[in-house]
């Protein structure tokens, strides 16, 4: 059998592959995943004239000429907006983010203003129309298209789909890598080794590898040398909703290399077997029904620069 080329292989190990289906998370479980449908803006931000400083609400037209001595009517806190109206000559003290009170279309910061007792103030510097105010809308509005499917979402992009009134996202979700490592000699970290035996490692990269690419994996353990053992496995595998099954050594051609007559025999179709690579030739791909088989190197150099 001829060798396949690395692009070759990789062309065809990805060939038909998809994005799988959407599922609902919220969103402080949503960090690096993948939105499946765009986010859409369900309010409009922000919803109100807001003040962007502390300060006093006014009009401009009563404030470009100073000093100006204005009458302080009310308090506007974030969060409890003023109820009346801003008239000629009046001042409402307004903090960030409370809305704009009725009247008022400027906003002077707190540090160009003194305060004469008595409830009066002076403005000391001049402050255009719409000075220091975040206009409704200038976020975003109802409807507004906020983040495109395919977006990984980020800090950011999460921190925008809060803001947009969005308790949940969308987001494909994430494919299940079952991994089976194969050989009498293997024993898990932290055994008592016999003289014939090796730590199974390879296990431990491949899932690191995986979560890497924001998949999930799952560890099937060891299965002897036997095809029975190695089939019960794979079977496990199928069963748990794998996307991708790897295996780990006994995909050469030894007598105990036995993954590709365990998987042709589970009804996997051979995509290649052996690829142009050194280390990673004994690389194996083929498809159980929609499950891609990925059967790796046992050398754990190999592996890693498979995986």
């Amino acid at each position: 059998m001829a060798l396949v080329p690395i692009a070759e292989a990789l062309e065809r190990l990805l060939d038909g592959a998809a994005p799988l289906a959407g599922e609902s998370v919220p969103l402080f479980e949503a960090v690096d995943r993948v939105l499946a449908e765009p986010v859409v803006a369900l309010r409009t931000q922000p919803p109100f004239n807001a003040s962007a400083m502390d300060g006093y609400a006014a009009r401009a037209a009563d404030v470009t000429s100073v000093p100006s001595r204005l009458s302080v009517i009310g308090m506007a806190p974030a969060g409890r907006g003023f109820d009346g109206t801003v008239g000629q000559m009046h001042a409402v003290r307004i903090f960030t983010g409370a809305p704009l009170p009725e009247g008022a279309d400027t906003i002077v910061i707190q540090e160009n203003v003194r305060d004469l007792g008595g409830g009066e103030i002076e403005v000391t510097e001049p402050t255009a129309q719409w000075r220091n105010i975040r206009r409704i809308g200038l976020d975003f509005s109802t409807g507004d298209m906020l983040l495109e499917k395919g977006r990984l979402l980020d800090p950011a992009a999460l921190s925008l789909a809060a803001s947009a009134n969005h308790p949940r996202v969308s987001v494909v979700k994430r494919p299940l890598v079952a991994i089976i490592a194969t050989g009498d000699e293997l024993l898990p970290p932290g055994s008592d080794l016999g003289p014939d035996q090796i730590i199974s490692s390879n296990a431990y990269g491949v899932a690191a590898t995986a979560h890497s690419v924001g998949a999930r994996a799952l560890d099937l353990g060891i299965a002897a040398d036997r095809k029975e053992a190695i089939a019960e496995l794979v079977q496990k595998a199928v069963a748990a909703g794998a996307d991708v099954i790897v295996t780990l050594g006994g995909a050469s051609v030894g007598d105990h290399d036995l993954i590709h007559d365990v998987l042709t025999g589970e009804g996997m179709t051979l995509g290649f077997w052996k690829i142009a690579m050194r280390p990673g030739k004994p690389l194996m791909f083929g498809r159980l029904g929609d499950i891609r088989c990925i059967g790796l190197p046992g050398n754990p150099v190999a592996s890693l620069v498979c995986s």
